[in-house]
Parts: C-alpha cells; structure tokens; sequence
C-alpha cells in the first residue's frame, strides 16, 4: 500500500483541486438536499425548521400536482427523445448521401444546437404567438388554419409545442452521432446487398440499422436523463402552464422553493427525482459496459 501510494502520490496530488470541487460543488448540496428533505422549513422564517421526517414526502405523494408533474415529465420526456431520435436519424441519413452543397447543410443542421438555449426559447415564443407569430402567418397563408392558434396558451396544445421546440433544439446531436457512425460503414456490404436484390429498406435494416443500435441505445438513456431533468426551455415558453398542463417535476421543484417557499417539499421532490435520474443512469452503465464487452 506504502509503495501503491509512494508511486501514485503526484497524481492524486494534482488531482485534489478537482475532488474538492466536485465535493464542494456536487456532494455537499447533494447531502443537504436529503437533510432539508427531512425537514419543515420555509425560505421567510429561516432558523425555524421543525424535523417532520417523512412527512414531506407523504403530502408530497399526496398533492395530485405532483402525479400531474410525473405525468407530464413522462410524456415530455419520451416524446422528446422519440421525436429528436426520429428527426437525428433521418437527418443523418440525408447528410451521408453525396449531394451538392452537403458540407453547407451539414453546417446549417448544428445551428439549434450551438444557439443559446434563452435566445432558441424568446425567438419561439415570438415565433408561436397567436397575434402576430410566424407560425399562425404561415399556415394561415397555406390555407391550413383559419385564426391563429394559441400554441403555449392552450392546454391542447401547450405540451405538443414544448416538446417540438425540445426536439428542434437537440436533434443535430442525434445527427452527429448517427453521422459519425454511418460514415464508418463498408459500401461494399450496401452493394452486395443492392446486386443481391435488396431494396433500400431491405439494406437499412438488414445492414445499417444494427450498426447504430450501439450508438443508439447510448443517446435515448442519456437523453431520458437530460431531458427529464430538464428545466430552461418549459419555463422560457410556459412557466408550466397553462393550468399545468406542461409543469414537470422540474417545474414542479422551483415552484415550491422559490415562489411558495417550501424549501423541505421541494428538498423532498428534488430526491425523488434523484432516485429516479438514478435509474437511469444505473440503465446507462449498464448499457454501456455491455456495449464494452460486446466491443472487445
């Protein structure tokens, strides 16, 4: 152990600054969070917490805004991440294909991706408007609608344009990392197959599709896990509304902190999304060690 540590000693000297900083920046708050979650406390009368235990997390599973939250934070989720795995891999398949100007559109595809998320949020909620929005201009012009609709007012539609806007902004990492895939397989193995008869379909799935379920699987954990806890682009467009109908759990936590002042419930929902974002990154390591393994 003496010589373990004697050999390895500079290293973990370097190393120290950012251990701290994780810890400082990471485990401590992580470590509060469960410690405020076992407490009555609100935010106006600091210094007067009362330890209540469970209790928070029992009127936390007891207010049906917090099912109504899980809900929607289901529905946000797998919509999103199905939608933005949908329009990535079509993407990507398009930019593969030898066509004029492809290093353009390759260029012009990143552009939602690299645009500051409050900036992407101002411009589609000008861009949604029911008044004087680009979108009701459009399809009123093309004769798909007759009035303008009120995309983040209406609860019908509300979660539907959430989650377009989510897909809109984070499908070119799908396409990228489809890209980069696609451009490693064999042509040889696609014109085999076309001189055997195969048609285009036949050789996606047969040829190209197993050659992304790697790639594939990794993105839809990571997404799952991204998009769940995600916060900025919902209370840009709706703050959670209207009537809740886009609040997640997200939504649901910053709401009781910082606008009811329920530190302990919010500490309270905070760790049960924790638990959850646990999962899913027990999923993630999972899948990954697998795809390791099946690699080596």
């Amino acid at each position: 152990m003496t010589k373990f540590l004697q050999k390895h000693a500079i290293a973990y000297f370097f190393m120290l600054p950012a251990i701290l900083f994780l810890i400082l920046l990471l485990l401590v708050p992580i470590i509060n969070v469960f410690i405020n979650s076992l407490f009555e406390s609100n935010l106006l009368t600091p210094g007067k917490e009362k330890f209540v235990g469970l209790d928070n997390f029992i009127s936390t599973f007891q207010d049906p805004l917090f099912w109504t939250a899980i809900k929607n934070s289901i529905v946000y989720t797998f919509g999103s991440v199905g939608g933005e795995y949908v329009v990535g891999l079509t993407t990507a398949i398009l930019l593969n294909q030898q066509i004029k100007g492809r290093a353009i559109f390759r260029g012009i595809m990143i552009i939602p991706w690299v645009v500051p998320i409050v900036v992407a949020g101002m411009t589609w909620r000008w861009m949604l408007n029911p008044d004087y929005g680009i979108i009701n201009v459009l399809l009123m012009n093309a004769g798909v609608i007759e009035q303008g609709i009120n995309w983040l007012g209406s609860e019908s539609t509300a979660m539907f344009s959430v989650i377009w806007v989510n897909v809109w902004r984070s499908f070119p990492f799908y396409t990228i990392s489809f890209l980069a895939v696609l451009q490693t397989i064999n042509k040889n193995e696609l014109e085999a197959a076309e001189i055997d008869g195969a048609n285009i379909f036949q050789k996606f799935w047969n040829i190209t599709f197993p050659k992304l379920k790697g790639i594939s699987m990794i993105l839809i954990v990571l997404h799952l896990i991204w998009t769940f806890n995600n916060f900025d682009f919902i209370w840009i467009l709706t703050e959670g509304g209207p009537l809740n109908a886009t609040e997640t759990l997200a939504i649901n936590t910053y709401k009781e902190a910082f606008m009811k002042y329920h530190y302990g419930t919010a500490s309270a929902i905070s760790v049960l999304m924790m638990s959850i974002l646990l999962v899913m990154m027990s999923i993630y390591f999972w899948l990954q060690n697998k795809q390791a393994k099946v690699g080596g």
